[in-house]
This record gives structure tokens, C-alpha cells and sequence, in this order.
């Protein structure tokens, strides 16, 4: 029986299956190894595209022609002039209600 088992472990059989069992554990450790560092890479490239993108619509948001600019511009001055008028009209206006002889 030992005499069998020596032969079967130095054969050529039991030889390539010893080859292909370190190559599949090679294989494995590297899998292992490089895996990592490329999910890495391309969660990077991900990452760089979206704010790229983003970066795009930003500017586009920022790029407004001169005339809605000028739009902009024409009704925050209307804003502006109403807001004067009502503090204006609201000093002038005469106090309604009841009113004491001493006021």
C-alpha cells in the first residue's frame, strides 16, 4: 500500500494535478489582489464623468443671455419702485378707526 501511494504522487498524473491546483491558487490570489485596485479605478473614472457633468449644467444654469439678464434687471427695479411707493403712501395715509379728541 505505501509502496502505491509513493508511485501515484510521482506520476505524471498526480504531477499536472499538483500544476493545476498552484495555478488555480495563483489565479485566485491575483484575482484577489488586482480586483480591488480596478473597482478603485473605475469608481474614479465614475466619480470624475459626474462631476464633469455636473460641472455642464452648472455652467449652463450660469449662462444667461444679456437679454433676460436685462429682464432681471428691469424687474427688480419695478420691485423696488412699488416697495417705495408703499412706504410712501403708508406715511401719508390718515389713521382710520375711532380717534380720541387728544390725538
Amino acid at each position: 500500500m505505501l509502496l502505491c501511494s509513493r508511485v501515484f504522487l510521482r506520476s505524471e498524473v498526480a504531477i499536472q494535478i499538483n500544476i493545476a491546483i498552484i495555478r488555480a491558487f495563483v489565479t485566485i490570489r491575483q484575482a484577489i489582489a488586482i480586483k480591488p485596485s480596478d473597482r478603485i479605478s473605475v469608481l474614479q473614472q465614475e466619480m470624475k464623468e459626474l462631476k464633469e457633468y455636473l460641472e455642464d449644467i452648472f455652467v449652463d444654469q450660469n449662462d444667461i443671455n444679456e437679454d433676460t439678464r436685462v429682464q432681471i434687471e428691469l424687474i427688480n427695479q419695478s420691485l423696488a419702485e412699488l416697495q417705495s411707493e408703499k412706504s410712501r403712501t403708508q406715511t401719508l395715509r390718515r389713521k382710520i378707526g375711532y380717534t380720541s379728541d387728544n390725538e
